[in-house]
């Protein structure tokens, strides 16, 4: 079963037309090949430097020696202190904390200041008399000039909700007896709940994981997205068969940066004209590419003809383990979007819409494999985007690319290496003893070998000494001293202390725990930073991508509001346990009498429980259901036949007699008094009052 509901039929148009069976040569596609080719040897010629420093920091993390590094004939000692893989992995460990320590994907989405199109707020009244006194003074309840369905109509998500309820009015409540409802906040979080869905299908979490690992070493970190992909959900009819579903569905997806070729000319990702993605695929994936949208399969089977293409680049072979160097079966797929001129795309049949002629470029998407265009269609995106996110974990402000860890720590690395490589040579020469003998005093032919118990024969001769014992200067701890000052540049140059990631024996201050939960803190002023350009650079503008993927494409009137995306790292830097316990304090304030009115006591109740990561909306009742569910209970009772005239509820029909009022079944058990010292019964009684 096949559900394709994300795409509609009118981008079909855009896109161009697969070939007819076999062609030796894609005439009408000839020019766009070269077109991708050009532009991404642009781009990879421009990125030839930042390669250069990659490698760098990647051999500083795995603890390898550069080719470059030439060592002296009496350096015995290889040593590689791997502090850079300490620091790196400390960094991703506190940013994968932070961006993921909840249950949830760090964005969120809010209905703005003044919503459009659906109610901010909106109230009903649940005292009767209050009604009725309302309803004879024929109070208007509506806005000036709004009939009824339109104001229902406005409602959004909760239009079903309220729609037994009539007494609905716009506005907050001003009363204790009002409930307000906030139509636009539901639709908010119902927006923010299909996004998070959308999210785990796509395994963000993993995929921002790997973003944010080459963000700490690489200094830059790329997420895609959203795409429309066909997912397939497991599924057996009732005879067994397998019927899977195929649903298309929005997916991110981490890029690695040395497949990202962005425009060479634009120091950030708005001011990019164009991003090229270098795929490295197999036979299979390839052909699973027809199953995309708008992918030409008849070219695809063309380019899996061909034969393999792919040809290692030169730090792939730089940081290949493997020293043979064999040639992979694989083919290279570059996938470019970005802006191109309309006289090219009507050159090849390309069907340009009416809205879109009076432009001379036009946004498209193309694949390209063995001289083969794959794929070449509009971007689809309203408004037009670019799907690719680059953030940097140090702000470089004339170039693309960041600053990482490894980059900032390469010279107190190298320090370090040359200090403990002279404290372990020196260490391994002042533990011998230098032997020096005086042969002539020794017989001839005598054996030189030094071990314990050795006897040394003398034959006559000068008075003296034969063997001598020279101890070499121990000057270790002087390396080591050099070492130790290294390691303090490194954390200054990085800003990630050495405490941070579980140095022992910390002096002073740190001694204490007030101490070191200060120290913790003034550490964690770097990774503020770092999470803020996350939240910046990746997080906001992802989730404004899916918040407008599904504004297009998904057509949930329950969704639909002026809403805005917010990015949740910075939030989450708060502990849980710090957030609850201010939240509690808080709750202990407003127990007072004359506090109580001024606090909102469900929206407390809500932070508590995501605080304590549970889920608020299925562990609290918000006030606004609370009354819904007594206004229709209302309404159900009212509907029910009443009980006959003089009779009370719950009280039984006349005639009948109750023998017990007192609920204890006629018996006496439990009556009477407490005994009491003296009386019959008490258990500390010593034989008085017995008879």
């Amino acid at each position: 079963m096949v559900e394709k509901n994300i795409i509609p039929d009118s981008i079909e148009m855009l896109a161009i037309e697969d070939t007819k069976g076999e062609v030796p040569q894609d005439t009408s596609a000839g020019s766009i090949v070269s077109y991708v080719k050009e532009r991404f040897s642009k781009a990879e010629t421009a990125k030839k430097g930042d390669e250069l420093r990659w490698i760098t920091a990647y051999r500083n993390y795995r603890g390898l020696y550069d080719s470059t590094v030439q060592f002296t004939s009496t350096e015995k000692s290889r040593i590689f202190v791997k502090v850079t893989k300490t620091k790196v992995l400390a960094a991703f460990g506190q940013m994968t904390e932070v961006l993921l320590g909840g249950n949830k994907f760090p964005i969120t989405i809010d209905p703005t200041v003044l919503p459009d199109g659906v109610v901010d707020s909106a109230h009903i009244e649940t005292n009767d008399e209050i009604k009725k006194a309302e309803k004879s003074a024929k109070l208007e309840p509506l806005l000036p000039g709004e009939t009824m369905p339109e104001f229902r109509a406005r409602l959004g998500a909760m239009a079903k909700e309220l729609e037994p309820i009539q007494d609905v009015r716009p506005g907050p409540g001003g009363t204790p007896t009002q409930i307000t409802f906030e139509p636009a906040m539901v639709a908010a979080k119902k927006m923010e709940k299909k996004i998070h869905d959308q999210l785990d299908e796509s395994n963000a979490k993993k995929h921002l994981r790997a973003a944010a690992f080459e963000c700490a070493l690489f200094g830059t970190g790329v997420m895609k997205g959203p795409f429309a992909v066909d997912k397939e959900y497991p599924r057996w009819d009732d005879a067994g068969n397998y019927d899977p579903l195929i649903k298309t569905v929005p997916m991110v997806s981490s890029v690695s940066v040395w497949n990202f070729y962005p425009d060479p000319d634009a120091a950030t990702m708005d001011e990019a004209e164009y991003v090229i993605e270098r795929h490295k695929m197999s036979r299979s994936e390839l052909r699973k590419l027809v199953n995309r949208p708008f992918f030409r399969k008849n070219e695809v089977e063309t380019a899996v003809k061909f034969g393999p293409d792919y040809t290692k680049d030169w730090w792939e072979m730089a940081m290949d383990d493997d020293s043979q160097g064999q040639v992979p079966e694989r083919y290279e797929v570059l996938e470019f979007w970005g802006n191109v001129d309309q006289d090219l795309l009507k050159e090849h049949g390309v069907e340009i819409p009416k809205e879109l002629k009076s432009k001379s470029e036009i946004s498209v998407n193309i694949w390209v494999c063995n001289g083969r265009v794959l794929r070449l269609v509009m971007n689809p995106f309203t408004p037009t985007i670019i799907p690719y996110y680059a953030v940097p974990y140090e702000i470089n402000p004339y170039s693309l690319w960041g600053v990482g860890i490894a980059e900032n720590m390469d010279d107190t690395q190298t320090l370090m290496n040359g200090f403990m490589r002279m404290a372990v040579d020196n260490a391994a020469l002042s533990g011998n003893l230098l032997i020096e003998v005086d042969e002539t005093n020794l017989v001839p032919g005598q054996d030189l070998e030094v071990y314990p118990g050795k006897v040394f024969r003398r034959q006559g001769g000068a008075p003296g000494q034969a063997i001598f014992g020279t101890k070499f200067p121990n000057i270790s701890n002087e390396n080591m001293q050099m070492f130790d000052k290294a390691r303090v540049l490194a954390d200054e140059s990085t800003g990630f202390p050495s405490f941070a990631h579980g140095q022992t024996g910390v002096s002073g201050v740190g001694r204490t725990a007030s101490g070191i939960s200060m120290l913790m803190s003034a550490a964690n002023g770097s990774i503020r930073t770092v999470v803020k350009n996350i939240d910046d650079y990746l997080l906001a503008p992802l989730g404004k991508a899916l918040f407008s993927f599904n504004m297009q494409f998904d057509f949930d009137p329950e969704i639909k509001g002026d809403l805005e995306v917010k990015a949740a790292g910075t939030e989450s830097l708060m502990a849980n346990e710090v957030r609850s316990q201010r939240l509690m304090q808080f709750l202990g304030v407003v127990q007072n009498p004359v506090l109580a009115p001024f606090a909102r006591m469900d929206y407390i109740v809500r932070e508590i429980a995501k605080s304590m990561d549970l889920d608020p909306d299925k562990v609290a009742n918000s006030m606004q259901r609370a009354a819904v569910q007594a206004e229709i209970l209302k309404t159900f009772q009212a509907s029910q036949p009443q009980p006959p005239q003089g009779q009370q509820p719950g009280q039984p029909p006349a005639g009948v007699q109750v023998q017990d009022t007192t609920g204890s079944g006629g018996g006496n058990i439990g009556t009477g008094s407490v005994p009491t010292p003296g009386m019959q019964g008490f258990s500390a009684n010593t034989g008085e009052g017995q008879q």
